[in-house]
């Protein structure tokens, strides 16, 4: 199935925006718009806008934000090909044709829904018959109410390899064996998978039974049996209780990770029904990126033993390469050997509603990890954390990040061994207080002299795909807060590959820094003069035209135009990347329109869409930092 841009325009084109919206929000007549209280969040002043004329919905509270199908998945959870398909249904559209392997794999899976779905209901009955007495006693045991039975549709599987097979056989043993609900072993007839356990239905976003998770009754080896990779169920992409957690975190605004089934009904059974677990493997990318669909710091809370606590270092360490500004994760350490669903029962709700307010963050996991992974009393141990937490933030991806965590550790690792600031001594300089340069090695380890200082002529900002302004801002930014250029060393060292005065400037600029980490507008300034950069200095520092608070001399609030100059790196280095990597994802879609099918396609599509987002953002960021600014000047 090809979906081209021109059908998906044509599609939203003949959907009524406010008349898809209005069937599950109550909107109200603003003028050429509507407005409603966000169903994205909790408020109570509207702030959620729908405009027909532009097809768009907004909202100025969370920043909620999309066309039609985009309100289909992320407000109704479904899948990108299913609100399409609806939408199209609803619009009379035809969707496009699908090839016939496609057609099958569709039909194929339509069968196999009806089936697990026709399992659960069996399952259920199960509970609620003689034989289910004693799943039902375990199910009291561990305080689970009758109406949590109901709603996540409990159920038992009898001891018996073929009662199961007997009560679907309409349905044929070989749709059961590739649902996962018989075993096939060759020369013997086919039996029962799950016997003698409580039966757990897992769900996948829009509420269809894909697969089962099965806890023993009594004694006995697994404790919890899931079903297999199936055509229906893949593990590392499926969370657990995915579908109720939704509706959820738009009102709670965080989505709570935790290790089991157990663990996600006991919270939602406390009033937390935010929660999702993972199907007895660790947290995987796919996982991850799922939570961050939902939120941008998704909390995990895994058990608090050794290997809940492996268990959360793993995921830390899995989530460094896909970090992205203000995307992270927290974890809400139990400690005492206690899971989510001990500290509920025995603590109560508010217990751990506590624990959620004061999460750890990311970073302060890995340091205290490293920290105590070895002692740290000779030189050589100290070299080893400072090796090992500079390996781990180079496994981050995104340069900004990246920078952030090297200048996080950098300061941790001066502070926990009371590394006072060195006092300033300038270096010593050749006649006529030209500053000598160190050269450079090549990648045979032979030393290569110095290039020339820069000409008058080169000394001309360029910006090789950098903002020129925002470049230009930046570094009088840096001239006169001088105490940021050591936090962003590494970033701006990605950008010494600026050719012209620019790149040579942010080489002197890094030169600067390695020189004293404490220096002063006015050494700064003494420094780079005696580096030839007197004139373009100036220049920068009469930037006070540029609209940004870090440019002007004796800001306002200092704290805040610190605040900013670091919003204003991050994008400057962040811009490049986002645009070349939405380039590439458009060029994946339009190579894609012809070959791969729905679901590949649909996947193409959301990463551009996906990165395009971010693309805006980061404009939005930018346009944040001048706007906010220039209201300040008129003040």
């Amino acid at each position: 199935m090809s979906l081209t841009p021109a059908f998906l325009d044509e599609l939203r084109a003949r959907t009524l925006l406010s008349g898809l919206i209005a069937k599950t929000v109550k909107l109200q007549r603003a003028g050429r718009e509507f407005r409603a209280c966000c169903p994205f969040h909790n408020e109570k002043t509207p702030s959620f806008y729908v405009n027909d004329d532009k097809g768009f919905y907004h909202c100025f509270g969370c920043s909620a934000h999309g066309d039609a199908i985009r309100w289909m998945t992320e407000q109704q959870g479904l899948p990108f090909i299913d609100a399409v398909k609806e939408l199209a249904q609803a619009a009379g559209l035809e969707m496009p044709e699908q090839d016939r392997q496609s057609a099958q794999k569709a039909e194929r899976a339509k069968g196999l829904h009806d089936v697990m779905q026709a399992a659960s209901d069996w399952f259920e009955t199960q509970l609620g018959g003689i034989d289910g007495a004693d799943a039902r006693a375990l199910l009291k045991r561990r305080g689970i109410s009758d109406a949590t039975r109901r709603a996540f549709s409990f159920g038992f599987a009898p001891d018996s390899r073929g009662k199961l097979r007997t009560a679907l056989r309409d349905f044929g043993d070989a749709m059961l064996i590739e649902a996962g609900l018989l075993i096939d072993v060759e020369g013997k007839e086919p039996y029962d998978r799950f016997r003698g356990r409580l039966m757990i239905p897992i769900r996948d976003a829009r509420g269809r039974v894909i697969a089962f998770g099965g806890r023993i009754i009594g004694e006995g080896e697994p404790k919890y049996l899931n079903s297999p990779e199936t055509p229906l169920f893949d593990k590392g992409r499926t969370l657990y209780n995915l579908d109720r957690a939704q509706a959820a975190v738009r009102k709670t605004g965080r989505v709570i990770a935790v290790e089991g089934y157990m663990d996600v009904i006991a919270l939602a059974q406390a009033g937390f029904e935010e929660a999702v677990a993972p199907l007895g493997t660790a947290m995987t990318e796919h996982q991850l990126e799922r939570l961050w669909r939902m939120t941008e710091v998704p909390l995990l809370c895994f058990d608090g033993d050794s290997a809940g606590q492996k268990a959360a270092l793993r995921a830390a360490h899995r989530a460094l390469p896909l970090l992205q500004p203000g995307r992270s994760l927290a974890f809400v350490p139990l400690g005492d050997g206690l899971d989510p669903d001990d500290l509920v029962r025995t603590k109560g709700a508010a217990a751990f509603e506590a624990m959620l307010a004061k999460p750890q963050q990311l970073s302060d996991l890995l340091w205290q990890s490293e920290v105590a992974a070895e002692p740290l009393s000779t030189p050589e141990q100290r070299a080893g954390l400072k090796q090992r937490l500079t390996a781990l933030a180079d496994i981050i991806v995104e340069p900004s990040v990246k920078s952030e965590y090297k200048a996080e550790f950098r300061e941790r690792l001066d502070k926990h061994f009371d590394r006072g600031p060195r006092e300033f001594q300038p270096r010593q300089r050749q006649a006529g207080g030209a500053r000598p340069s160190r050269g450079s090695r090549n990648a045979r380890g032979v030393w290569q002299p110095p290039e020339a200082p820069p000409s008058a002529k080169a000394r001309t900002l360029g910006t090789d795909g950098l903002d020129p302004a925002l470049a230009k801002a930046v570094l009088a930014g840096l001239i006169r807060h001088p105490v940021e250029i050591a936090r962003h060393m590494e970033v701006l060292g990605s950008l010494r590959v600026a050719s012209g005065a620019l790149g040579k400037l942010f080489e002197a600029v890094i030169d600067v820094a390695l020189e004293d980490r404490q220096l002063d507008q006015g050494k700064v300034l003494t420094i780079l003069a005696g580096s030839g950069f007197d004139q373009v200095a100036s220049e920068l520092l009469r930037a006070d035209t540029l609209p940004f608070s870090f440019c002007r001399d004796n800001p306002v609030d200092e704290a805040r135009a610190r605040e900013d100059l670091n919003e204003a790196i991050a994008v400057l280095v962040s811009t490049p990347v986002i645009e070349r990597a939405v380039g590439a994802a458009m060029a994946a879609v339009t190579a894609a329109q012809y070959e791969a099918d729905d679901v590949e396609y649909a996947a193409l599509v959301e990463r551009h869409d996906r990165l395009a987002q971010e693309r805006k953002a980061l404009g939005d960021r930018l346009a944040n930092l001048r706007l906010a600014d220039e209201e300040d000047f008129d003040e």
